[in-house]
């Protein structure tokens, strides 16, 4: 397609070139192009169509890269992307050697901080705002937030110490209402009742934090945006700017199902009617079925509980709060209030299922310690998108919680490599009190396509034999069951194959029957090797089996890049090909 103006527009200072009364046309184009693309390759869709004149207005009135805009989350800055000289490679976006999908400050100058979470925008301009002034520096610093992450804790903290310096800094609320799902909690309900009222408004919170508060005003007028930044750069000190936006704007269906196409994969781009999808995708998400399965024991049992910090849909908590609304609770992009608020209801004697992201689950790594595996609570973490996730990149790789979860005393660590044994196992963490549990699975299909809801407890630490060979043993953990089992049926080899199932506690008796029939044990793994299970196969075995020849296979000490999960796992020796190549060499 041609681009009157986007196909010049090779920098923000090739956009300052223009007049005013060009860039609702330079905005149509751009919102055009986004779709075109999203279209055809995939990617998150609703974010950037609603910030396209937002985009537009920051660049066009300020001076970046040497101001500095920093974009929460970073899946609103598709746009952003393409006005800073990256229009020719945007098809790449999100694939295997491409550009990544979030800000990154390795791709772009004009990507200042890295984003793939939330709530991190103000904290950090305010730091950049407060060392450009120790160096006697005349920049802007800009953060946009939206409306979902503005109401962690993280913002706040940042909101508290910005209010208390004379810093150079414009906090941008774009207020829409939904983040991937619709946005909760006190601070909407009190954001919508000041947008009821005139725009003097009184008792307002963020002029209590000492901000000096603009708006709200339409986030999709390009000549009130423009005036109205061009007024906040001659203001002085900490600035916040309330605008309204349309997530998906642009393209009706996106703007009336903005869950579906925060992220729709590939669609018609006139019709926005939805591709279908293959007929592999049949076989249930592991997400599916955990949030049916949980809901069908909840049912059963009136004391279970579940807690989502703003993913009832994307971890299909969703079914439970829809049928049990009093017992399940989205309580907003808040970890660390997740993992406390679960911990505060397992004293009382509920049974808490705290369904979080791996990645997210990071960010609540003290509640875990403190909160929870402390007091020995018997909270269970259903900890999704374990392991690669493909497309999101590094920011999102559920690659850590094997290493950082097991050092802390009291917990259990599961990883369930086939739809039913997660069903036995929510299922046994639901009768299970001794102790927190987690359970780790990953993102996407798993192996079957109904649920059978009957269930069976598993002994806690026990795993199970798949094959039974001679010489080598395999000895692997969740999902890489699957590319083990491949690879060996391939190599025609005589190798056993173990599922471990439990991280922590290991089935020492298992382990010690390996060691007295085989002489190569090699661990496979979808996490990292500093810190993970194979280092816990491995350490048992020096200690207590000296002579057993012990190889781990998991990721090395590197980030892992975005693209396909397949050429990912191939990149990083855990695809079946690169099992195999492996085993052919013993």
């Amino acid at each position: 397609m041609a681009y009157k103006y986007l196909n010049i527009l090779n920098s923000p200072s090739d956009l300052r070139e223009f007049t005013v009364e060009e860039l609702p046309l330079v905005s149509r184009e751009l919102r055009e192009f986004i779709i075109e693309n999203v279209s055809k390759y995939g990617g998150h869709l609703g974010a950037s169509l609603g910030t396209v004149e937002l985009t537009i207005a920051l660049h066009y009135v300020f001076n970046t890269p040497k101001d500095l805009l920093v974009w929460d989350v970073g899946h609103q800055a598709y746009g952003h992307k393409i006005l800073t000289g990256r229009r020719d490679r945007f098809h790449s976006n999100r694939q295997f050697g491409g550009i990544s999908g979030f800000p990154s400050r390795e791709e772009s100058e004009y990507d200042v901080f890295g984003v793939g979470h939330s709530s991190t925008s103000i904290s950090a301009t305010l730091g950049m705002a407060i060392a450009n002034k120790l160096k006697g520096l005349n920049k802007h610093h800009i953060a946009v937030i939206g409306d979902a992450s503005i109401a962690s804790g993280m913002a706040f903290e940042g909101l508290n110490h910005a209010g208390d310096t004379d810093s150079d800094l414009l906090v941008i609320l774009n207020d829409n209402s939904i983040g991937i799902d619709a946005s909760v909690g006190a601070l909407k309900e009190y954001l919508s009742q000041k947008d009821a009222e005139n725009k003097n408004l009184s008792n307002n919170i963020i002029e209590a934090l000492n901000f000096k508060h603009f708006g709200p005003i339409d986030g999709h007028n390009l000549q009130e945006l423009v005036d109205t930044l061009e007024l906040l750069k001659t203001i002085k000190g900490p600035k916040f700017l309330h605008i309204h936006t349309i997530k998906g704007k642009g393209l009706k269906p996106a703007e009336k199902d903005q869950v579906t196409y925060h992220a729709p994969g590939k669609f018609d781009k006139i019709t926005g009617e939805l591709f279908q999808k293959p007929v592999a995708d049949n076989y249930m998400k592991y997400q599916d079925i955990f949030g049916k399965t949980i809901l069908h024991l909840a049912h059963n049992d009136e004391k279970i509980i579940g807690v989502t910090p703003a993913m009832p849909t994307g971890s299909s908590l969703k079914y439970m709060m829809e049928e049990l609304p009093h017992r399940a609770f989205d309580v907003g992009i808040a970890e660390q209030h997740a993992v406390t608020f679960s911990a505060g209801m397992a004293t009382q004697g509920f049974k808490v299922f705290c369904t979080i992201y791996s990645t997210f689950l990071q960010r609540a790594y003290d509640q875990v310690i403190h909160d929870v595996a402390l007091q020995n609570l018997p909270v269970v973490f259903c900890v999704d998108r374990a392991g690669i996730v493909g497309q999101d990149g590094a920011t999102h790789h559920g690659v850590f919680d094997i290493s950082f979860l097991k050092c802390i005393p009291n917990l259990i660590i599961a990883s369930p490599s086939n739809a039913k044994d997660f069903q036995n196992l929510l299922y046994t963490a639901s009768t299970y009190v001794e102790h927190p549990m987690v359970i780790r699975y990953p993102r996407g299909n798993s192996d079957v396509k109904t649920l059978d809801m009957t269930f069976q407890s598993i002994e806690i630490g026990k795993g199970i034999c798949l094959r039974k060979g001679k010489n080598t043993a395999i000895l692997s953990i969740g999902k890489m069951r699957w590319n083990v089992e491949k690879a060996i049926e391939q190599s025609r080899k005589d190798i056993s194959h173990y599922d471990m199932r439990f991280i922590k506690p290991l089935d020492i008796a298992m382990l010690d029957d390996i060691a007295k029939h085989h002489e190569h044990i090699i661990t496979i793994e979808d996490g990292v090797l500093s810190g993970g299970f194979g280092e816990s196969i491995q350490s048992y075995f020096s200690q207590h089996h000296p002579k057993l020849n012990v190889k781990c296979l998991g990721i090395s000490d590197e980030f892992i890049q975005h693209g396909e999960t397949e050429a990912l796992f191939d990149k990083i020796g855990l695809s079946s090909k690169k099992i195999l190549e492996y085993l052919n060499t013993l």
